[in-house]
């Protein structure tokens, strides 16, 4: 909130794909606090878990809020395989809330007080770019850094041509004869016999 702006134009110093997860709820009845409170909380504390534990794979996050009723995540994440592996941590609290939400559900005890959604886009390099103004760092930079603009392009079509160089594999070195040590006794062809050897 009370960031600092980075005075002039920047870019994100995103690289490779970037994993972007919306999540959110909507509160279709403001009186049912003890529908959509509980889901409130989770979205906390899931973010709080999150937050503890960076090797889980969360980049970054934004909490936004689309009217009075709707508010969501946006979470930027390492990668897809990082995602779906706390999806599916067994020690994750959202593995937790997604059981007792099956539960509900496979039981008939969803009311409808309150809606829940989420979005996952994956972008390849060339499939998302960024531009900010005496910004704080914020969004995709706030998960990636920033870099001058020009680092990337002054234009967007510059910036979603832009590709990290890839640097040359580096040569093995050819594996050379050891040296005799002067010591050793050089080896000597070994005679074959032949038919004038009369042998």
């Amino acid at each position: 909130m009370f960031a600092k702006p980075q005075r002039g134009i920047t870019t994100a110093a995103a690289t490779g794909d970037t994993v972007v997860l919306l999540i959110g709820m909507r509160i279709n009845r403001f009186w049912a606090v003890h529908h959509w409170g509980p889901v409130m909380f989770a979205m906390l504390r899931m973010l709080y878990e999150l937050r503890r534990a960076p090797e889980r794979g969360l980049r970054g996050r934004v909490l936004l809020t689309a009217s009075p009723r709707t508010y969501y995540v946006v979470q930027y994440w390492e990668s897809k395989e990082k995602l779906y592996g706390y999806a599916h941590a067994p020690d994750g609290f959202h593995h937790t809330v997604w059981g007792i939400a099956n539960r509900k559900l496979r039981d008939g005890k969803v009311r409808g007080h309150v809606g829940i959604w989420h979005e996952t886009y994956i972008a390849p390099p060339g499939g998302y770019e960024s531009i900010y103004l005496d910004m704080p760092l914020f969004g995709l930079a706030g998960a990636t850094g920033s870099l001058p603009v020009e680092a990337r392009g002054r234009h967007a079509a510059q910036r979603l041509a832009y590709r990290e160089p890839v640097s040359a594999p580096t040569p093995e070195p050819e594996s050379q004869p050891e040296p005799q040590s002067e010591s050793e006794p050089q080896s000597q062809p070994v005679p074959v016999p032949g038919p004038e050897s009369g042998v």
